[in-house]
């Protein structure tokens, strides 16, 4: 199968200057996608005292988005392989902007949530398109590791700067334009694509759109964070727990059924034939789950505990959002240098050390000079190196026409890791809050806390078991003779 390049194209992406005009298209979309995953956190409370949000469900303003997006990102990659990487990246942008109109207007809870959804659908379809795109107009090896790096600079600092951007939104005009904001750039970002970008696409047809399994994976995924979000209010041993467990298992198993009956399945298995792309997947998993509650928990500290406003808890964030750009183009050159397993393990060792030294925050008497700027940088280098390698390692030896599958599988695995990672990790800290209020701590900022700890202690958790797992499973031969031919300038670029 090979790749087709629609002809007619305005793009001219044979000189240095096109590509990099496309990548800047490209890397300033993916940062406002990944920016509205976090740009919520400072506004939680707003969102929470206008809508009247319980705590629990306030979570859900964050889950909404990432759940959705997580669980289309592989039909997003499959339809911009079949029907066109360029038209499906243009109109996920127009149904990521209505969404944030409405999700903007929203005068309920049930309302603002829905709108959260349909903006993640939006983002499932837009960021595998963006990143297949990438993938087929760079060449694989020091070009590419290059573009990856930026994309991965501008992306993963998009986490931090949502929060700075939500707090100088919340603070000088309302919660609601953390969500209006979205609007004018996708439609800009829309219209400016056909001028920048190639169109390109898989040639074979368009019969192979698996709805079923796109539908059937994300409910699955969604009653089963709904069921460990729910948990900590009816007990792990209620019957409700057990029967949404057991429910998303069933959707679960359906979802395998039917990509094994598929003539074009959602996700063929056979593209797990490569190591490294599955060991790159289940890291990726444990990264989303490690790292991207991280936004959530610090911004709740520093405004509830710390007490900082919102304009002053997003500007905290800075330092973090520059150490992820500078950690991320320094990766891009070490994956050229020495591969990208060396890097990646190094990368999930630094976000466990942050994370466990966040563990160690307190209550009363926190500092952001004394406990969050420490830790937010380990984090922010761990990120970088973490991010930007992995994303490396999941498209390395794959096909052209898997560009779109490839993209969405990695986006996939570490949206589903941070959505599954924020409800385990919300559960504990909540559970732990609780249990020290019933057993008489009268101080709810001491009990809010001990709560953040245990969670990020369990974070750190899971960013360890992501480095022990990459030296098992990711292929070295893989990672070393990518990064000699990169520094060969042996490889070529895919689909062109």
């Amino acid at each position: 199968m090979t790749v087709s390049i629609a002809p007619g194209r305005v793009a001219d992406l044979s000189s240095k200057r096109g590509k990099d005009l496309a990548l800047l298209l490209l890397a300033m979309t993916q940062f406002v996608i990944v920016i509205d995953a976090s740009i919520v956190n400072v506004a939680l409370p707003s969102i929470g005292a206008h809508l009247h949000f319980s705590r629990d469900a306030l979570s859900w303003v964050v889950n909404a988005y990432t759940l959705t997006f997580g669980g289309f990102l592989l039909l997003g990659g499959r339809l911009a392989d079949l029907l066109g990487r360029r038209r499906m990246f243009m109109i996920g942008l127009l149904v990521f902007s209505l969404a944030s109109l409405a999700g903007g207007l929203a005068q309920s809870e049930a309302w603002l949530i829905t709108a959260r959804a349909v903006q993640g659908l939006g983002a499932a379809i837009v960021s595998p398109a963006a990143l297949s795109i990438i993938t087929t107009t760079f060449a694989e090896g020091a070009e590419r590791n290059r573009a990856l790096g930026i994309w991965g600079a501008v992306a993963g600092a998009g986490g931090a700067a949502g929060v700075l951007l939500g707090g100088i939104l919340t603070s000088g005009l309302s919660w609601r334009w953390v969500l209006f904001v979205n609007v004018p750039i996708g439609l800009i970002a829309a219209v400016l694509a056909p001028l920048l970008l190639l169109e390109s696409s898989a040639e074979d047809g368009t019969e192979g759109l698996d709805v079923p399994g796109a539908v059937t994976v994300t409910a699955g995924l969604a009653l089963l964070v709904y069921a460990v979000v729910d948990a900590v209010n009816v007990g792990w041993g209620s019957a409700g727990t057990l029967l949404r467990i057991a429910g998303a298992l069933a959707l679960l198993a359906a979802f395998v059924a039917i990509e094994r009956r598929q003539r074009h399945p959602l996700l063929p298995f056979s593209i797990f034939r490569l190591r490294t792309l599955r060991g790159a997947n289940i890291v990726g998993l444990l990264i989303g789950m490690s790292l991207f509650s991280m936004f959530f928990f610090i911004s709740l500290y520093m405004q509830e505990v710390l007490h900082y406003s919102p304009i002053k808890a997003g500007v905290s964030y800075l330092p973090l959002a520059v150490g992820i750009i500078v950690s991320a183009g320094a990766a891009s050159q070490l994956v050229t240098r020495v591969g990208f397993k060396p890097v990646l393990a190094g990368g999930l060792l630094l976000i466990a050390a942050g994370l466990l030294w966040f563990s160690r925050v307190p209550a009363p008497g926190g500092s952001f000079a004394g406990d969050v700027l420490g830790p937010s940088l380990l984090a922010a280098f761990g990120l970088g190196f973490s991010f930007v390698p992995v994303t490396i390692a999941a498209m390395s030896g794959t096909k052209p026409h898997e560009a779109g599958l490839a993209s969405g599988l990695i986006n996939t695995s570490q949206q589903v890791g941070g959505a599954l990672g924020l409800a385990i990790l919300a559960t504990v800290a909540n559970s732990r809050t609780q249990s020290l209020l019933g057993s008489g701590v009268h101080n709810a900022s001491v009990a809010l806390t001990k709560g953040f700890d245990l969670a990020f202690l369990v974070g750190a958790g899971f960013a360890i078991a992501g480095a022990i797992l990459t030296a098992i499973l990711i292929s070295s031969r893989d990672s070393r003779e990518q990064a000699a031919a990169a520094r060969a300038g042996e490889l070529e670029t895919v689909g062109v």
